[in-house]
């Protein structure tokens, strides 16, 4: 077991404390793998505290939701959105977009999300899939110290709709964002178009959340040089 992966089984302990990952491969891109939770821990009552520790700090980097599939299946269809370009994956969770980016010819990427646990995942499927990524836990910090990047990736980040508002934030700090998302089917903020779609299930399968398998995937220009 690496030291990664060591890190992120003790934070995945903090909620589930018999769970244990699993290395996963991606059915829509099997050149990609992912630590995932191994279902077999959901098929069984959670305790009281289990309930209320996942309802309060929720394990979600240890999901691949269907976004993130989606948009790695498009990054390698269209490997041009990301060739020699510098990137960031905003709320990388996992960290699948900025894997996918960086297999596919990326000049610089960095995977960035405010969550320490999802940083560590991040961490370790990178090393997983041998791919050499920046992380950071602070977006505007990031995008101080460095120049425009050329392109930002979100997938699955309107899980909760008072995000919608940050989406105008990111075109002003980029030349250009591919989003994905399976939430919000009607999505109305100037400047993002939808222009391809797909279907993915989440993994490991969450038979509740079968109304997200159905993922947009939108383009916006950025404003950063307006």
């Amino acid at each position: 077991m690496t030291e990664y992966l060591s890190d992120l089984t003790q934070r995945l302990h903090y909620s589930l404390p018999t769970a244990q990952l699993i290395e996963s491969k991606m059915p829509l891109t099997p050149w990609l793998k992912l630590w995932l939770l191994n279902d077999s821990n959901m098929d069984r009552p959670f305790s009281p505290e289990e309930v209320r520790v996942i309802w309060e700090a929720p394990p979600y980097w240890c999901f691949c939701w269907a976004s993130g599939q989606i948009m790695a299946k498009y990054i390698e269809e269209h490997p041009e959105t990301v060739r020699d370009k510098v990137v960031v994956d905003f709320g990388a969770g996992s960290g699948i977009a900025a894997i996918a980016a960086a297999k596919f010819g990326a000049k610089r990427v960095i995977a960035c999300d405010i969550d320490e646990d999802a940083i560590m995942s991040c961490k370790a499927n990178a090393e997983l899939n041998n791919v050499g990524i920046e992380f950071s836990d602070d977006f505007f910090e990031l995008i101080q110290k460095m120049d425009t990047p050329d392109i930002i990736l979100a997938a699955d980040v309107l899980y909760d709709r008072d995000n919608i508002p940050l989406l105008t934030e990111l075109r002003k700090n980029c030349q250009s964002i591919l989003m994905a998302d399976s939430r919000v089917k009607n999505l109305d903020v100037d400047g993002y178009q939808a222009f391809s779609e797909g279907h993915a299930e989440t993994l490991p399968p969450l038979e509740r959340f079968d109304e997200f398998k159905h993922v947009i995937i939108y383009a916006a220009q950025g404003t950063a040089k307006e």
